[in-house]
């Protein structure tokens, strides 16, 4: 079971409350994550990745055990923390401004 926690605006999207729980057949990239999560929720679709190029939104983020993975290949291996349920794999709008 993976963990994903996503940000208020998403899970206002997905109509969620916390977390989400997600199954994902191993072994579990960081894509296979965001196509249960876009099957499961099908609002979120086009929110977090691209329809056509399926590449992360600008302004959203991914973390992994407390490292940004935002720009790492979606195709890498989750670490046995996220993938045991123990960490959570977190969705974070990034926040711009001057």
């Amino acid at each position: 079971m993976i963990r994903v926690v996503l940000p208020f605006h998403l899970r206002n999207l997905a109509r969620v409350d916390g977390e989400v729980v997600l199954e994902v057949p191993a072994p579990i990239p960081v894509a296979a994550v965001l196509d249960a999560l876009e099957a499961k929720y099908p609002a979120l679709r086009g929110t977090i990745r691209d329809h056509g190029t399926l590449k992360r939104r600008p302004f959203i983020r991914f973390f992994v055990c407390k490292e940004d993975w935002s720009l790492e290949p979606t195709d890498k291996l989750l670490p046995e923390e996220i993938v045991c349920g123990k960490e959570p794999f977190l969705v974070v709008g990034a926040m711009a401004g001057g």
